[in-house]
């Protein structure tokens, strides 16, 4: 589903070809239909955010957002590994499994990093890319309602994906939602935030981070080919 792919652009940060390739992810995501009403009015506010905006604004509303919140990381690991060793195990695995998928990474975020994922996902079968995205569902969660909370329109793309893989209201996890939003303009605060020991999931904190233990083992799964390839 391309619509993965242009989930996955408009998740990241905002330059000139994004700029010129919106009318196109536009037609794609009314093309394919994924996406609800509701899901495409709140995408065209995005939209319409990025065509009318000044770039430079635009990239520093992004980099305020993403790459100075710890909370609001797109790198999916983070959230669950924090810096700790498991991380890198993790996203090992998830290189190996993109390779293995005929997926190579062209730039230089981390295989975790979540627009990277979405591309990944566009090259899948639906269902499978769906199961993958429903085992990162406490993240996405998590990410959608603080997106919200910060009133951005970056929040509609978090939301339609947890709209496609979460089927009931959907609570956050006591150990995400212990996490505080921190604010990018507090460099100190900020610093604390990074240093903040790594969140755990289920009883046993060594038994391995659920979200991500499921993200692997169903990417390690028999795969289905893809008729459309």
């Amino acid at each position: 589903m391309k619509s993965f792919k242009a989930l996955s652009a408009l998740l990241s940060y905002p330059g000139e070809e994004l700029i010129a390739a919106l009318p196109e992810i536009d037609a794609v995501l009314h093309a394919e239909g994924l996406l609800g009403p509701k899901r495409m009015e709140e995408l065209g506010q995005l939209l319409q955010e990025l065509r009318q905006g000044d770039l430079y604004d635009l990239q520093e509303r992004y980099v305020l957002l993403f790459d100075r919140s710890r909370s609001l990381s797109l790198n999916l690991f983070e959230h669950v590994h924090g810096e700790g060793r498991d991380r890198g195990g993790a996203m090992v695995d998830l290189l190996e499994t993109y390779r293995a998928g005929g997926f190579d990474l062209a730039g230089s975020e981390l295989p975790d990093h979540l627009p990277v994922l979405l591309e990944y996902l566009s090259t899948r079968p639906l269902p499978e890319a769906e199961a993958l995205l429903a085992d990162a569902a406490p993240i996405l969660v998590a990410l959608a309602e603080r997106l919200t909370r910060r009133e951005t329109a970056y929040a509609a793309v978090l939301a339609a994906l947890v709209a496609l893989v979460v089927t009931e209201p959907a609570e956050l996890s006591e150990d995400l939602a212990a996490v505080p939003d921190d604010d990018p303009e507090d460099l100190a605060a900020l610093d604390a935030v990074w240093e903040e020991a790594q969140v755990t999931f289920g009883p046993d904190p060594n038994a391995g981070c659920p979200v991500s233990r499921d993200i692997l083992a169903r990417m390690d799964a028999p795969r289905v080919p893809n008729p459309a390839q």
